[in-house]
């Protein structure tokens, strides 16, 4: 395989899978290095074949792990068939068998006793995705158990049997119920999931009664009323199929990444916004959420709207740099001169009630100690919400005052505009995720990662 052939595989077909993951260059290499192989720095070095004399460095923020290496050699054996295949394909085939490819070395990375069972449920789920019942789209919530077996194995309670019949389709509904398998696809019986015991769990909002039950023995896939399919295995959700593309939820990078350095953010606040982030992007709703550095809320504030602060202390620090600059109008659309009323005044007035019952709903609480759902809700409302690097709420559904030459869409142009301040992601209503930080080198924005 050609080098620039396999470039563009690794960039179109495994650094998708792995957030953050760039080509950092390449090393010389004989026939006695393997494929595959954990590099200096937490590094991953990659080849097509034994023969190659080269290898890519590929790096991310954190560092590869043993399965992670295990997974791309999977993804590179298959792509190798594929493409020893390929001159005799026609292209919209050959598009199908990396799919395919990609589905196989997932399958095989997550389980070494039901991949083939879950490679079978993966394709089934595929055609369902665009299908209805009774005029809606159909959900499934599908458990494949590891360990318990069904001995009878009853042909007709087998899985290919099961999807034939249109029963099937209401049967269960990934959220808070699901039909079990086993590793054959066996049917071991339906489970109801509304009060599973409280288990740390890395999903969206929606899924999490799902994902606690999905421990180290069960697998669980669930199809959604978007078409989309979600993995999981440890009470995690690991990958999703979105628009076709498989991604894959290396959480704990990304919430790593959602840090500028030595802009002493705090953990539990970004994993609090990557929660949210999450439910927002399968909500379907869309929202941008901009998490500041300690010493940028002054210059953030520059591109808030007076009337959307929900603090005193951001308001009074607001006001002053109005009062600084008299050129500007001191009036709000409502004809109200701001600058000479105290907080409180302000918020009590009775044109401003997005101000005061955004304030009245926070309740003084910072975004962390919110309840999930409310912080899902409030991101969702239109506009931006502005999170201070000690989790104090600035803002909810602001519109931003994007700077010139701000390009692409309203979300877009604000978490840009907002990314020279911290951190900002952009959540799409096709649930695709997009982060953004100031370079500290070119002092421009750069993108730090997209997932979906």
């Amino acid at each position: 395989m050609e080098k620039e052939v396999f470039i563009s595989y690794v960039k179109t077909m495994i650094m998708p899978l792995f957030t953050g993951s760039a080509i950092i260059g390449e090393e010389e290499s004989s026939s006695r290095d393997n494929e595959v192989a954990l590099g200096t720095g937490g590094t991953i070095l990659i080849k097509p074949t034994k023969n190659d004399e080269y290898r890519l460095i590929l790096k991310r923020n954190l560092a590869f792990k043993a399965n992670e290496v295990e997974l791309i050699r999977s993804i590179i054996s298959e792509i190798q068939n594929v493409y020893n295949l390929g001159l005799l394909l026609d292209k919209n085939y050959l598009n199908r068998l990396k799919v395919t490819a990609i589905e196989k070395a997932i399958c095989e990375s997550i389980s070494d006793v039901a991949s083939d069972t879950l490679l079978n449920l993966i394709t089934l789920l595929d055609g369902y995705a665009t299908k209805t019942y009774e005029g809606r789209r159909m959900n499934f919530g599908i458990i494949i158990n590891e360990t318990q077996e069904n001995t009878s194995q009853q042909k007709n309670l087998h899985y290919e049997e099961m999807f034939k019949k249109d029963f099937f389709a209401v049967l269960s509904n990934g959220i808070n119920s699901g039909v079990e398998f086993d590793k054959n696809g066996y049917y071991l019986g339906h489970m109801s999931l509304e009060r599973m015991r409280f288990k740390s769990t890395i999903c969206s909002y929606d899924y999490v009664s799902f994902a606690r039950y999905c421990d180290a023995n069960r697998i669980g896939l669930v199809l959604n009323s978007n078409g989309e399919i979600l993995l999981f295995k440890d009470r995690n959700m690991i990958f999703a199929k979105k628009n076709g593309v498989w991604n894959s939820y290396s959480h704990d990078e990304i919430i790593a990444l959602l840090s500028s350095r030595g802009s002493q953010s705090i953990k539990e606040i970004r994993k609090t916004i990557y929660f949210t982030a999450l439910d927002v992007a399968y909500a379907g709703t869309g929202g941008c959420i901009a998490y500041l550095n300690r010493n940028s809320t002054e210059q953030a504030l520059e591109h808030i709207n007076i009337d959307d602060i929900l603090t005193e202390k951001h308001f009074e620090l607001k006001k002053e740099k109005i009062l600084e600059t008299p050129r500007k109008k001191l009036k709000n659309p409502n004809d109200i001169d701001i600058t000479k009323m105290s907080y409180q005044e302000y918020v009590e007035n009775v044109e401003n009630i997005k101000t005061s019952t955004l304030k009245a709903t926070i309740a003084g609480r910072k975004y962390h100690e919110l309840n999930r759902k409310l912080r899902e809700e409030l991101a969702s409302i239109d506009g931006a919400t502005i999170v201070d690097w000690d989790g104090t709420i600035i803002t909810c559904g602001a519109i931003i005052n994007i700077e010139a030459g701000s390009t692409g869409g309203g979300r877009l142009a604000a978490a840009k505009t907002l990314a020279k301040y911290g951190v900002a992601l952009k959540i799409s209503q096709d649930g695709s995720m997009q982060a953004f930080m100031n370079d500290k080198k070119s002092l421009q924005v750069k993108e730090v990662f997209t997932v979906g």
